[in-house]
């Protein structure tokens, strides 16, 4: 067996695959359980309808709390949730820890969580050995309207695939982060760059609601570790279907074209967190775009979802493989 180190980011889809088939369970009321391209859990207690997920932030450690309250957030919006309690761990380096770390935290915990509408209810904090920066885990629970539920599995052939907003909006705040010396900006676009996750932001709480309520919304996922091309992979996989991709229909942040080649990032596999990718009936697809547009969202029709299994990526007038990415393309800019 060649058991080699695996690169850093998410597991192989055909590892997890591997790992999540062994989890049994037969539990009526788990409505969503574990499964490739599954944004979180879906439960039924009593009468209410919960939706439940955990996800880290370990890429950055700038705006950590933001970023772990709206990652979190994302996810129950994408199963047609609203975002209601959480928990946090942090886990913060020891020699480098202080008060005023530990308060900056919390205090941008406590914002971003009241400008959502979260409550923060728990927790636990720690500094930890074997750890160089901040890492944030975060629990949230959403809950779920009557007849609002999107299963990760609906799409089918023929749906439109929407994508708002441009790409990739969460690869570009990091790198302009951790990476910015060297970049060919100015003061005032490195800032832009910076503040991407702000404006238009990391959060899709807003075009997830508009495209639940507008109805025909047959699956929704929020393409985060692995970009755009993987995401897109997890949801064809989830709704057990193929997917065909126009690259020219993809729209990419003019910030990133200029950043990007410098690390030799293909934009289509770095972290897109910020983008929501929506399926719908072919019919109602104009009409979700339009009422992000009312609202100040951008949105394109990249593709649309094919009865055969294959992850196609339409291109140059010609038809080649979806790209696949071992490792999310942000892993570029650090040391190997």
């Amino acid at each position: 067996m060649n058991d080699r180190p695996l690169p850093m980011g998410k597991l192989p889809i055909f590892l997890l695959e591997k790992l999540l088939g062994n989890i049994a369970g037969n539990d009526p009321n788990v409505l969503a359980g574990p499964g490739i391209g599954v944004d979180a859990a879906v439960v039924r207690i009593g009468d209410e309808t919960l939706v439940l997920k955990t996800d880290p932030i370990t890429f950055t450690s700038e705006n950590i709390a933001w970023y772990v309250v709206t990652i979190n957030a994302n996810d129950i919006a994408c199963m047609g949730g609203d975002p209601r309690y959480m928990l946090v761990t942090f886990l913060l380096p020891e020699k480098k820890t202080t008060s005023s770390l530990a308060e900056s935290l919390f205090s941008d915990l406590r914002q971003a969580c009241s400008s959502m509408n979260i409550t923060l209810v728990g927790g636990h904090t720690e500094i930890t050995h074997g750890i160089t920066r901040p890492i944030a885990v975060g629990f949230m629970i959403g809950t779920l309207r009557e007849g609002k539920f999107i299963r990760p599995s609906g799409a089918r052939p023929g749906n439109s695939v929407l994508l708002s907003k441009r790409i990739p909006i969460e690869a570009v705040s990091i790198i302009a982060r951790e990476a910015s010396l060297g970049l060919d900006l100015d003061g005032q676009e490195l800032e832009e760059a910076r503040r991407i996750i702000f404006d238009p932001g990391i959060s899709v709480l807003k075009e997830a609601g508009i495209a639940r309520d507008h109805g025909g919304v047959t699956a929704m996922h929020d393409p985060t570790e692995g970009g755009i091309a993987t995401g897109l992979k997890e949801l064809a996989m989830a709704s057990g279907c193929g997917i065909e991709v126009y690259r020219e229909k993809i729209p990419i942040l003019p910030v990133a074209a200029r950043i990007l080649p410098r690390f030799s990032i293909d934009p289509l596999g770095a972290l897109a967190s910020g983008s929501l990718v929506v399926c719908c009936e072919e019919e109602c697809a104009q009409g979700i775009i339009e009422a992000w547009a009312s609202s100040g969202i951008e949105g394109s029709i990249i593709g649309r979802i094919t009865e055969k299994k294959e992850l196609v990526l339409v291109q140059n007038g010609g038809r080649g493989a979806l790209p696949e990415f071992a490792a999310d393309e942000i892993t570029k800019i650090f040391p190997s």
